[in-house]
């Protein structure tokens, strides 16, 4: 019978090894916490860390969507990009740096089948600490990953999964809000005092909204004490899921995912959500009208050789009602109300009629929608969480 090679492995776990043990683990001093408004002016704070530029940036990030959405799988990516130095979303260059990933609510065999699927083949990253249990954060959770944090002091994130699991019982006496506000609250002591993103996963109620944010489960204190909330969401047309985002020292913007099956990868689609949110046919016409402003439907035929005039000309209408493209009284279609008004430029005072040649629009510059709100796809392949 052969000796396990492996030693167990906890997360209050420290070096076993004294050549590698830190000799005294590092001072951190109190951060300043008031100014003057002139000393505030003059002093010279360092940018945000940032764990996946332009998304994931030091701080508590809120990843929130419905069961069943992917929300583990894009979860464990990421923490496989950021540990490895690689790219998320197999598009964004990362930084490397340790990772510590809590996965509550799943098995050490359910793991490893899937980083095996993700990294088809290549190295685990030795970086990426997988803890299946810990305790909440008022009953030693936070001082379990405080520790963890000690002994590895290049630390670039933090992910909890899902959140419901570490934020323990409600103080007595207070209102649904503010203990809402408190569980979060726990997290963001850890992310601001040692300067890393701390990601906790969790879920969306099951009514929809036209605002991502109030998707959240529980009350506006959770969204409200984390400093950027990116929400999950399956998507129609060609994707299978927009990631929402705002937050502090985030820009607002969405982006369009696609789940690779095989890999188990979610990836970042190339163009704005709106040629990815939508279907076949609609996407077709709203990329011929960025190419072509002022086409007619007759124009689109040719693109669209399995699609009748009247379903085009139909199609066109209904997308201009809905903002996708606008459309003039001549029955010419643009991508957007500034392409349209600059085809306008050059319509006569007098005899209403245009002033320059017809092809003035051949090389007016396109403009890419950042929200999309759009409807009208089919409904895209269900992904597993």
């Amino acid at each position: 019978m052969s000796a396990n090679p492996i030693p167990p492995l906890h997360l209050y776990s420290v070096p076993s090894d004294p050549e590698t043990a830190p000799k005294e683990l590092p001072k951190r001093e109190r951060p300043r916490t008031a100014w003057t408004a002139d000393q505030l002016m003059a002093a010279d704070f360092p940018e945000p860390k940032w764990a996946v530029p332009g998304i994931l940036a030091e701080g508590v990030n809120l990843l929130a969507g419905p069961p069943k959405v992917g929300k583990s799988w894009l979860s464990l990516g990421l923490a496989l990009s950021v540990a490895s130095g690689g790219h998320a979303f197999d598009s964004l260059p990362v930084d490397g740096g340790p990772v510590l990933y809590l996965a509550l609510e799943d098995t050490p065999r359910r793991l490893q089948t899937r980083m095996g699927k993700m990294l088809g083949g290549q190295p685990a990253p030795a970086g990426l600490t997988l803890v299946t249990e810990c305790p909440p954060f008022p009953q030693g959770g936070s001082d379990a990953i405080a520790n963890w944090l000690e002994r590895n002091p290049d630390a670039r994130m933090v992910v909890i999964d899902v959140f419901a699991k570490m934020r323990g019982p409600a103080p007595q006496g207070v209102s649904a809000y503010d203990a809402d506000y408190v569980a979060v609250g726990y997290a963001k002591r850890i992310a601001d005092h040692y300067g890393i993103a701390v990601v906790l996963v969790h879920h969306v109620r099951k009514a929809g909204s036209d605002d991502f944010l109030t998707e959240v489960s529980g009350t506006n204190g959770i969204a409200g004490a984390a400093d950027a909330t990116l929400v999950l969401k399956r998507a129609r047309g060609q994707a299978d899921g927009i990631l929402h985002v705002t937050g502090r020292d985030v820009d607002e913007a969405e982006y369009a995912l696609q789940f690779q099956a095989a890999s188990g990868a979610w990836q970042m689609l190339d163009g704005p959500v709106t040629d990815h949110t939508i279907g076949d046919t609609r996407a077709t016409i709203l990329r011929y009208v960025r190419a072509h402003p002022g086409a007619k439907p007759k124009d689109m035929a040719g693109e669209l050789p399995h699609v009748d005039i009247d379903t085009i000309r139909r199609t066109c209408s209904r997308m201009a009602d809905a903002g996708q493209i606008t459309k003039d009284p001549g029955g010419r279609y643009y991508p957007d109300t500034e392409t349209r008004a600059q085809g306008a430029q050059g319509v006569s005072a007098l005899s209403d009629c245009p002033t320059v040649t017809s092809d003035q629009h051949k090389d007016t510059g396109q403009s890419e929608s950042t929200l999309s709100g759009l409807s009208g796809g089919e409904n895209a392949k269900g992904v597993a969480k």
